[in-house]
């Protein structure tokens, strides 16, 4: 029964250095035709062998990270409604579970690791079953699984609605952040035909540095907790010539998620660069930059990095850094260590160490609050595009070059571990909504707001402000 299946290990710690150890529960399938080992290490083979090794048999069941591994890898070379397909054909057929006359012991064993197989899969890539194909094959391939058993009808039952739940809050998400953006266009529409109608404020919304980080860290977590991680790997789909010149995503949006929120990174420096520009008096925005660099500090003691990178963009771009009579008036020493933890010499070994220390706290954490690890996201991304574009993802002879993927997936399993976290603290809706939806400048209102500021120093500055100007006339 189910409580007597291998147990594979969770996320953490899964991904050794040597990157791959064969499990306990392999037999005679890793001698299958086109795989290659080196050094007890999977490092190539061809897509059907892969296949092949994904499905449970008898006296087999693939270790936990060869599953999540193939499932995030897979999709660069075949659909995952064809996968999903092609599995559902070697457990019927092969396994024999469509013949009426096949062994019950053998049905009874084969069953509950078969849906073990699913489970793992519909709870790590739940977004492949928003096709109805997908869908359609996990139907299928359970019903023959629960049809001799009330305890397997109960756990495709179980597992079929944890997925829809998941489907059901992915559709919602989409919905609300499509109202926030809907809200913050028609806020900005209004700023610009009256200019003194939005009075208000990052400080008279929030003046405690600490609570805005929390908050800030809500909409991290949350935007963090929707992305898929296949998102990872379709953002860097490119078409193999191998593979037909296929795309297997030509027939929907790659990696809505994750640009959502490389979007609200972007958002989030230009509101920081907004609330400084805006603000009339010197004395005033001298506060609001001390106010910002305590926020930021505060969201790298939580481990927030993605936060604190976007608020350092912010008071790093040209229209707040040249207000050099406003930074006159503020005290730097902390935003000087900021600058230093996120310093991108040496590829960030700063802002890496940081993390690795904010990782090794939440390996060992007993409270959420102490779980929280939020990377800088687009440098994770980056690392991520940098592996795709280094190695070539099948050999010349055509076998899935397997040794890239347990790298990609050594990176992104981590981000599948911290965006589980549960935020721990309690949510704002005022702040939370102004943080999503207040005016947001374009850069060039930041510059002309910059020049209104403190005026332009030098004949290129002068020349600048004087075109803002008059195409600012030009569009009224």
């Amino acid at each position: 029964m189910m409580d007597k299946m291998p147990q594979t290990p969770p996320f953490t710690g899964v991904f050794p250095n040597s990157a791959y150890n064969k499990n306990l529960y392999q037999t005679k399938e890793e001698h299958y035709g086109g795989l290659y080992y080196h050094d007890n290490t999977l490092v190539s083979g061809s897509l059907e062998a892969l296949i092949q090794h994904l499905v449970p048999t008898v006296d087999y069941y693939p270790d936990r990270t060869y599953i999540f591994t193939f499932l995030l890898s897979s999709r660069l070379f075949i659909h995952p409604c064809e996968l999903m397909s092609k599995v559902c054909h070697l457990c019927v057929d092969h396994q024999r579970l469509s013949d009426p006359q096949a062994d019950k012991m053998r049905l009874r064993k084969m069953a509950p690791k078969v849906l073990q197989l699913l489970t793992e899969w519909t709870e790590t890539f739940p977004y492949d079953f928003r096709d109805e194909r997908t869908m359609r094959s996990l139907k299928e391939l359970t019903q023959r699984l629960a049809s001799g058993d009330e305890h397997y009808r109960k756990a495709v039952q179980q597992m079929t609605q944890a997925v829809i739940r998941k489907l059901t809050a992915l559709s919602q998400y989409e919905e609300a952040l499509s109202k926030i953006s809907a809200t913050a266009t028609e806020r900005l529409a209004v700023l610009k035909v009256k200019p003194q109608s939005v009075q208000r404020d990052i400080l008279s919304i929030c003046s405690d540095p600490f609570t805005l980080a929390q908050q800030l860290t809500h909409i991290e977590l949350e935007r963090l907790s929707y992305i898929g991680p296949e998102e990872f790997v379709q953002a860097f789909g490119q078409k193999s010539q191998l593979d037909n010149d296929k795309n297997c995503f030509s027939d929907h949006k790659k990696a809505s998620n994750l640009e959502a929120y490389v979007a609200w990174f972007n958002r989030l420096s230009y509101l920081v660069a907004t609330e400084i520009c805006m603000a009339v008096k010197k004395k005033h925005r001298a506060r609001v930059i001390e106010f910002f660099i305590d926020v930021a500090r505060e969201c790298f003691n939580i481990g927030n990095f993605n936060s604190l990178m976007a608020i350092i963009s912010g008071m790093n771009m040209s229209p707040v850094s040249r207000l050099k009579k406003t930074w006159g008036k503020v005290k730097t020493a902390k935003f000087d260590i900021l600058e230093h933890q996120m310093d991108p010499s040496s590829n960030f070994y700063n802002y890496r160490t940081a993390l690795r220390g904010a990782t090794q706290r939440s390996i060992t954490a007993h409270s959420s609050r102490e779980k929280i690890v939020i990377p800088f996201f687009s440098l994770m991304i980056k690392d991520i595009y940098f592996l795709n574009e280094g190695c070539s993802n099948r050999h010349p002879n055509g076998h899935v070059n397997f040794e890239k993927f347990w790298e990609m997936a050594k990176q992104v399993s981590e981000l599948m571990t911290w965006k589980k976290v549960e935020c721990p603290f309690e949510r704002d809706r005022k702040i939370l909504q102004y943080l999503l939806t207040a005016p947001v400048f374009s850069e060039d209102a930041l510059c002309l707001a910059s020049y209104e500021s403190e005026g332009p120093e030098n004949n290129m500055e002068k020349d600048r402000w004087k075109s803002l100007r008059s195409s600012l006339l030009n569009r009224v």
